[in-house]
């Protein structure tokens, strides 16, 4: 199985992001460097299993 690597916009501030598609362990993982905004989802059923977002109320 592969990871397939995706450029996004970060949906919490806007910069550049990166989306792993970990289809062995079928995770959705997005991240993004400059606000250290990190969701990691189910990609079967999208439920949330891990999430960070700095600077969202909560």
């Amino acid at each position: 199985m592969a990871t397939i690597i995706q450029h996004v916009h970060c949906p919490n501030c806007g910069s550049d992001a990166e989306r792993y598609h970990l289809t062995q362990e079928r995770l959705v993982r997005t991240q993004c460097p400059t606000c250290d905004y990190l969701m990691i989802t189910c990609a079967g059923t999208g439920k949330v299993i891990e999430a960070y977002a700095p600077g969202l109320p909560a």
